[in-house]
């Protein structure tokens, strides 16, 4: 049985700029294995190339920009797709902003039709752009629905999903959020390993640390969803989510034997236990979910002059 793997990055891979114990020998057992795998992340600010350099920064070289799967490819893909001749006014960085470019998705910061929303700088300049914009009537597009992402144990930035929200606020109109958990970017995910292979694996394996965005979508997609306690999550807060992953594993390093051997172990081997990994305990709603955010359009308050 042919398995692909669609792996999320941070706190999977790395963590503070530093590889997680066992990550670069996982990786080392997927090539040799020749199992087809794609990273998937949600920060639509690096490209590809971007991020096989910072691997290799990390001491995992020689990896291809056709080995990663943004949340900016994924809205490229999504607006070419959907609405190939659309025009965009966006609010991000380079990765969002090339991957439109290579989509032929042209930027019109008069009479866009659709606002596009991804991470990076933003300004009030900016926003009040934005929300001229989709007063004008473009449309509220955000590439993930993150309000926050970690990047160390005890900081965080702002994410797509807070400007989004922001701009939601503003305009009493409800953005879209592509990314994880979104279908689509799972699909188009999935599409990216059958190119790998010429065809698509009997099983497809989504690893991930965020109950929320990795392992939802999984479960959504009919996909086997594996978390990894070495990121996010731990493993006290898995009771609190209806959906449940597949396996439970401390770190990536719990399949290194398993890949080598080809013979997966059951449900009930996997290894579940602390490791030394600081996690973020801040609260709140770390992301935007269709479910707080009701399709009827909400009524803006009235404005006085």
């Amino acid at each position: 049985m042919k398995t692909g793997y669609l792996i999320d990055m941070d706190g999977v891979i790395y963590r503070e700029n530093q590889l997680i114990p066992g990550a670069r020998e996982f990786v080392e057992a997927l090539i040799a294995s020749g199992a087809p795998f794609v990273f998937l992340t949600n920060n639509s600010s690096p490209t590809p190339e971007d991020l096989s350099v910072r691997l290799g920064h990390l001491g995992v070289p020689g990896f291809s920009p056709r080995h990663f799967y943004t949340s900016a490819l994924n809205t490229a893909d999504f607006l070419s797709e959907t609405h190939p001749i659309c025009t965009v006014f966006v609010i991000g960085e380079g990765g969002l902003l090339t991957a439109l470019h290579e989509r032929k998705i042209a930027s019109d910061a008069i009479n866009p039709s659709y606002v596009v929303v991804g991470e990076g700088a933003v300004s009030m300049e900016k926003l009040a752009k934005a929300h001229s914009c989709i007063e004008g009537g473009a449309r509220l597009l955000a590439t993930n629905p993150d309000n926050w992402c970690p990047i160390s144990a005890r900081d965080t930035r702002p994410g797509a999903g807070s400007t989004a929200a922001f701009l939601e606020a503003s305009t009493g109109r409800r953005a879209y959020y592509l990314g994880k958990p979104n279908g689509y970017m799972f699909h188009r995910a999935r599409r990216k390993l059958a190119e790998m292979v010429g065809g698509m694996p009997d099983q497809i394996v989504v690893i991930g640390d965020t109950m929320e965005t990795d392992i939802r979508g999984a479960i959504e997609a009919g996909l086997q969803a594996y978390l990894v306690l070495s990121g996010s999550t731990s493993i006290e807060q898995v009771a609190d989510y209806v959906y449940q992953p597949t396996r439970v594993l401390s770190s990536v390093a719990d399949l290194i034997d398993e890949i080598k051997s080809g013979k997966p172990s059951s449900r009930l081997d996997s290894p579940v236990y602390s490791n030394g990994f600081a996690r973020n305990n801040r609260v709140g709603r770390r992301h935007q979910t269709d479910a707080e955010h009701p399709a009827k359009r909400r009524p803006r308050a009235p404005m006085t002059r």
